[in-house]
């Protein structure tokens, strides 16, 4: 193999050990697999949530949800974003729990459903995406409650800056959770169930413990980056998570550059002494970031090396200078590991984290270790 993500399966246990630690064994936690488990593999990650007790995943199409079940994941699957028409009958055979924001999808659900289909609300808070508006929530709750082929099994909102500790964040954060709260109150009073009640991503697992209800959605979390940090947050106990993949490959090629020549396209960097270089299969068609180019490095044999020149599709470069203990079919590290993490890699090409393991191209096996 030439590129290759090493995905650590024990790791990933024990962040949702940490999770689960974090908000009380009475709360249930509901992983996101979308994005094939955020660049990890979807089938294998929820496989290994089940060894951990969890019973509850969402996703972002039907598609993914389709071929969890192709998987055999018999476990409950809320599907968050809104599906096309012609989707809904494989949704539907595909057994997921449709999370509806508006009239429309309900009623389109209950003609084509067989028998009573689980669903859960959506309430927009605040995030101005998808879900009901708040003062339309009390509404689209009675509506689906005379629904005959619909249940609604759970309810929801998602938060926009949980993850900030700015004070005007913190401010409307504060603000979502008690409209959301009392949104919730007044579909209770009106004497319908509003079944499972969550909210928390990963932000509000860290700082809002009143947001965790009945159940958490920590995304990223439990792929081993924190969005923030418990400063100054009296009587909490920080959550502890470790990155669960890294990304691999080897040097293919060591040619050596002679001051003044240079390497790549756009001859963006020139050698300022003669040099050697080695040549690495991965690019950005492999979901390594062209925005690193010239700032980030390689680590081989434990050192690390800047790269050199830009990312290419396939290839980029890395300076070894004169003296080095290199062989072609080296292993190198580009994040994780001994290298640095995705955060890290995040930071300096102006991203975030979901984004670069989210990128990571299907052509680079995914080799699952249980370390």
């Amino acid at each position: 193999m030439r590129t290759w993500a090493i995905v650590h399966l024990g790791r990933f246990l024990e962040n949702i050990q940490a999770v689960q630690e974090r908000i009380g064994p009475e709360k249930r936690i509901c992983v996101p697999v979308k994005a094939d488990a955020y660049g990890h593999g979807a089938p294998e990650i929820a496989k290994t949530s089940l060894k951990a007790g969890i019973s509850c995943f969402s996703v972002a199409t039907v598609k993914e949800g389709t071929e969890l079940r192709k998987s055999r994941i018999k476990e409950q699957i809320l599907l968050f974003s809104q599906p096309h028409p012609e989707e809904i009958p494989e949704l539907i055979s595909s057994c997921l729990t449709p999370v509806i924001s508006d009239e429309w999808y309900a009623d389109t659900l209950n003609k084509q459903a067989n028998g009573k289909l689980p669903v859960h609300m959506k309430i927009d808070t605040g995030m101005g995406r998808f879900g009901c508006p708040a003062e339309e929530a009390l509404a689209l709750a009675q509506h689906i409650s005379s629904c005959p082929k619909l249940e609604i099994k759970g309810t929801s909102t998602h938060f926009a800056v949980s993850d900030s500790s700015d004070e005007a964040d913190t401010a409307y954060t504060n603000c979502q959770l008690s409209c959301f709260k009392e949104t919730i109150t007044a579909i209770k009073t009106a004497g319908i169930d509003p079944g499972i009640i969550h909210a928390a991503n990963s932000g509000a697992v860290i700082r809002y413990p009143d947001t965790w209800f009945d159940m958490v959605r920590p995304g990223i979390l439990l792929y081993g980056y924190k969005t923030a940090e418990e400063n100054n947050l009296k009587d909490i106990k920080p959550v502890k998570v470790q990155p669960v993949m890294e990304l691999r490959t080897v040097v293919v090629l060591i040619k050596k550059i002679k001051k003044g020549e240079s390497v790549s396209y756009g001859r963006t960097w020139t050698a300022q002494k003669d040099t050697f270089i080695a040549v690495l299969p991965v690019g950005y068609a492999d979901g390594f970031p062209r925005h690193a180019s010239n700032k980030w490095q390689a680590v081989i044999g434990g050192k690390s090396y800047p790269l050199a020149g830009r990312v290419c599709m396939d290839q980029c470069c890395a300076d070894l200078g004169m003296e080095n203990e290199v062989k072609r079919w080296d292993e190198a590290v580009i994040f994780g590991g001994d290298a640095a993490d995705a955060s890290a890699l995040a930071a300096v090409t102006d991203t975030i984290p979901y984004e670069i393991t989210s990128n990571i191209n299907k052509r680079v096996p995914r080799i699952y270790a249980h370390d």
